[in-house]
């Protein structure tokens, strides 16, 4: 089946089988790699992009669905001039990485979070993160750079 949609501003197309999924299609198809596949059941976020501007885990959509949509990928987050946006910046002067193979789809999380919510709390930060795992950083400075991307005081990030 042929497939379009906007992807990053441009508009793609492409020839997908029925059951090829948004995160395969990116992927392989775009050749769109910052998109991650963790776990392939949806559970650890990792290849979350946002799909006419909502948040979604590209493993658990069909790129015959995103047919006609806007898809943002991580690829397309940095400012206009190539420097990191407030989000990735963030994630970076906060220490909220260390492996990156979750960071993407923390940034696109942290992202739709605060679009919706510029100024959340620690608990509503940790209650919206619930579908990204991460293995390494425990999450302390994750919340640390989503805070601090919303203009919050860190000081006040709980330790755990």
């Amino acid at each position: 089946m042929k497939i379009e949609m906007k992807v990053n501003g441009k508009t793609v197309s492409g020839e997908i089988e029925g059951r090829t999924l948004l995160v395969d299609f990116l992927r392989k198809d775009l050749r769109l790699t910052g998109t991650h596949v963790g776990c392939d059941t949806s559970q650890c976020g990792a290849c979350t992009v946002h799909m006419n501007g909502e948040q979604v885990k590209s493993c658990s959509v069909l790129a015959a669905e995103a047919d006609g949509s806007e898809v943002t990928t991580i690829e397309a987050m940095q400012n206009a001039d190539g420097s990191l946006n407030t989000v990735q910046q963030a994630f970076q002067d906060y220490h909220g990485l260390q492996c990156g193979y979750c960071t993407p789809g923390m940034v696109m999380a942290a992202t739709a979070l605060l679009k919706d919510n510029p100024k959340p709390t620690e608990a509503e930060i940790r209650h919206h993160l619930e579908g990204n795992i991460c293995r390494c950083t425990g999450y302390h400075n994750i919340i640390k750079a989503i805070m601090a991307a919303s203009g919050q005081d860190v000081q006040a990030v709980a330790a755990e």
